[in-house]
């Protein structure tokens, strides 16, 4: 991937910025292309992980151990657990894959979306919802994400250092025996939700 290639990923000189006119209607279609994108070359996309740790501040917080948050353009602000650590980690691994084929999005395996506030709340919502949709069909890994612009979500996610999951979000997304993909967004309020789920 050229220098040109990996600023249409997702520049860290660069980064993108939220619309406060745009809906992201279409942030399934594009965390989807995005996804296989760094599936396709994981080797570059570590490059631009490491890019990222740039934007790493310290912040005090008591509810965050490391005190340490990855701020975008002063706008895009998301807590980590272990910080900088976690960055390496995820580059290293990208730099041992090969290419992956992509993954191809499946409607099936789309979790419907809480309809009102409380039942984004409710942490039983949507443990119910993949319930269901595991009684229709097979359902491998599934989880959440709260961030609407795909290509910080993607980073966040292939880091995988903004929740408890310890990687589980990254191994999954670079599965190679993982081959389909749903995802299901919406705003619900000012919230942004978005559910996703693997499957082979």
């Amino acid at each position: 991937m050229d220098k040109n290639e990996k600023n249409n990923f997702m520049s860290p000189s660069n980064p993108p910025q939220p619309d406060k006119n745009k809906k992201y209607s279409d942030y399934p279609e594009k965390i989807v292309e995005f996804i296989n994108k760094v599936r396709a070359d994981p080797v570059s996309y570590a490059d631009i992980i490491e890019d990222s740790m740039q934007y790493i501040i310290k912040e005090k917080d008591e509810n965050n151990p490391t005190n340490e948050r990855i701020l975008f353009n002063k706008k895009i602000k998301a807590a980590l657990n272990k910080g900088e650590s976690v960055f390496k980690e995820a580059a290293q691994y990208l730099r041992s894959l090969t290419p992956l084929p992509p993954l191809e999005f499946n409607k099936d395996k789309c979790i419907p979306l809480p309809e009102n506030e409380h039942e984004l709340n409710d942490p039983n919502f949507f443990k119910g919802q993949v319930k269901l949709i595991r009684e229709r069909t097979s359902v491998n890994v599934f989880f959440k994400d709260f961030i609407k612009i795909p290509e910080v979500s993607g980073l966040l996610m292939f880091v995988d250092d903004t929740n408890k999951n310890e990687g589980k979000k990254r191994l999954a997304l670079l599965d190679k025996d993982l081959k389909y993909i749903g995802v299901t967004s919406k705003f619900i309020g000012n919230k942004f939700i978005a559910y996703f789920a693997l499957s082979k």
